[in-house]
């Protein structure tokens, strides 16, 4: 399934997924119905959607009962990441500079490719 995006560039369902839960999406809604001006039901819809980083950073409530000694919560608050300069995503920073470099696009660092090849040079 691809999106049009109003930029002429075309997005994947995980590219919209990935936007919404970096930047985060609020849903404000307040439903009534009222019958010859007598309010019969009132619904008031408050929602959040956003990626734990996202909501920390905004300063979001965390649900009760969140742990956070375990070990992947510590690496969420103290893993710095980097945007990768091919597609523009943020992925921490031994992740991108590894031996496996970007997850999203496949994107390898200069430092970790071994071999330099010039073109016509032919080594024995």
């Amino acid at each position: 399934m691809t999106l049009q995006a109003t930029k002429n560039e075309v997005s994947t369902l995980a590219d919209v997924i990935d936007r919404v839960l970096d930047k985060g999406l609020l849903i404000n809604a307040d439903i009534c119905v009222s019958l010859a001006g007598v309010e019969l039901l009132g619904i008031k819809i408050r929602a959040a959607l956003a990626s734990f980083e996202t909501a920390a950073r905004y300063g979001l409530e965390f649900p009760s009962g969140t742990n956070y000694e375990k070990v992947a919560w510590k690496e969420a608050q103290t893993g710095i990441k980097e945007t990768c300069p091919e597609c523009g995503k943020k992925v921490p920073v031994g992740e991108l500079l590894g031996e496996g470099g970007c997850p999203w696009c496949g994107w390898i660092s200069a430092k970790v490719k071994k071999t330099w090849e010039i073109p016509g040079l032919k080594t024995s």
